[in-house]
């Protein structure tokens, strides 16, 4: 067997959907492929890209490309997100919580991917709205950026509490 030839790559690459797209030219039908690929370092750090070409490899590379381009970094609490979100983007409504440690990943299709890729081991989450796994896919990526580090938002707090001074007193 011939040694692989491309580097181990520290992501990992999880490939969601494939579509074929179809379009009308006066020559016939033109087929292209589109591909939606989540890509993480189960370190923190996540990435969805969405690439089109005339084939399946070259759309897959190219989605991959994008998403690491796109990376976010997910702010954690131990194993799990630091608060709940709710989130709509577009039809889609997510809802995020999180879950004791040992619980796991409860979340369905490409949220799963997700949040595996990230490394969030224990998160309970539910797609109320659309089942469209482009749309849940960028809904939790938007999820996921609004989450603030929880240690920053705890010294800001602290902050405001040693700063203000009380009115009762």
């Amino acid at each position: 067997m011939e040694p692989n030839n491309r580097q181990q790559s520290e992501f990992v690459e999880t490939v969601i959907k494939i579509n074929r797209i179809s379009k009308k030219t006066k020559g016939g039908n033109q087929i292209r492929f589109s591909a939606l690929v989540v890509v993480g370092d189960k370190k923190g750090k996540v990435g969805v890209g969405l690439g089109k070409a005339p084939n399946v490899v070259s759309g897959i590379r190219k989605a991959i490309s994008q998403a690491r381009k796109n990376m976010i970094t997910v702010p954690m609490r131990g194993t799990t997100i630091p608060y709940e979100v709710r989130i709509k983007y577009g039809a889609a409504k997510l809802l995020l919580k999180p879950a004791p440690s040992g619980s796991g990943v409860v979340a369905g299709g490409p949220l799963r991917a997700v949040f595996e890729s990230a490394g969030v081991h224990d998160v309970v989450a539910k797609i109320l709205g659309s089942n469209n796994k482009t749309t849940n896919l960028y809904a939790v990526i938007r999820a996921l950026q609004q989450l603030s580090d929880w240690r920053e938002t705890q010294e800001a707090r602290n902050a405001n509490r040693k700063g203000t001074k009380s009115v009762n007193a």
